[in-house]
Parts: C-alpha cells; structure tokens; sequence
C-alpha cells in the first residue's frame, strides 16, 4: 500500500471517529473527501491531484448536505415559559428605576424583575407595563401606553 493511501486511510478513519464522537455533523464532510482520495490514490500517484479531490469533494458535500442536514437533524426552537412573556402586559410593583438599579413587575402571575430600555424614564409602581424582551434574568419594559403606540415589530 502506498504512503499516500497511508495516509487518507488513517485520516478518514479519524474523521469518521471525530464524527462519531461529536455527532453533530462536523467532520463527516472532511471524511468523505478523505475517502475519495484514498479510492483516487490507488490509481494516480499525484498528490496534489489526491489534494485538491479531496478538497473538493469535501467542499461539494459541505455545500449540498449542510443546509438539508441543518434543516432536519436541528428541531424547531420550541419557546420556554419565560418566552411567553414577550409582548404580555404586566403590573409594575415596585418602582422601575434605571439609575437605582431597581423595579419589579408581576406579569403572568410571575414576579420579574424589570429595567426599561437606558434613555426611559422611570415606572412608578401600580402602572401597566408590556415586556418587550428579555435580558439575563430581567424583563425590559416599557409602559403600556406607549406600547400600544408604537408598531410591534
């Protein structure tokens, strides 16, 4: 057997194994090539020829399975409760206020702490606020008149 057989032997061997270890279609690519360039150096002696097969085909197999293999073996991104209160309306019961690093709202019988968005002014507490997203373990609101102003997006 050839050095260079040798060698994308091995090299497929140890793609395939990384993909079987990682499972997330990482390295199949590189080991399909690898294959096709073992196949191709049994018959022709040129390197750089076995090189650039294997180049190729690794790139060819990237660029036609990727996309359906993401579309496939990734599932749909299923929201969480906490992503439930995105756009919900909620009671602010204490104090919103940026500069004091302070402000809770109860929003879907769930007590959130609550900051609005760097230049709003502060929420006293009792007002109707709507979340407009989440940060970390904060809800970022704004009032809910001024929601309903403005267009959601």
């Amino acid at each position: 057997m050839p050095v260079p057989s040798i060698f994308w032997l091995v090299a497929m061997v140890l793609l395939f194994a990384a993909e079987a270890i990682t499972v997330g279609l990482t390295s199949i690519w590189f080991g399909v090539g690898a294959l096709c360039a073992l196949i191709l150096s049994f018959f022709v002696s040129n390197i750089w020829l076995q090189i650039a097969l294997f180049l190729v085909v690794s790139f060819l197999c990237l660029l036609a399975v990727r996309p359906l293999a993401r579309k496939y073996v990734n599932p749909a991104r299923v929201a969480t409760n906490a992503d439930r209160v995105i756009g919900a309306e909620g009671i602010v019961t204490q104090d919103i206020d940026n500069l004091k690093a302070q402000g809770q709202i109860t929003v879907q019988g769930a007590v959130w702490t609550a900051r609005t968005e760097p230049d709003a002014a502060a929420i006293p507490s009792g007002a109707k606020v709507r979340v407009l997203r989440i940060e970390g373990v904060k809800v970022i609101v704004t009032p809910a008149a001024e929601a309903a102003r403005t267009p959601q997006v």
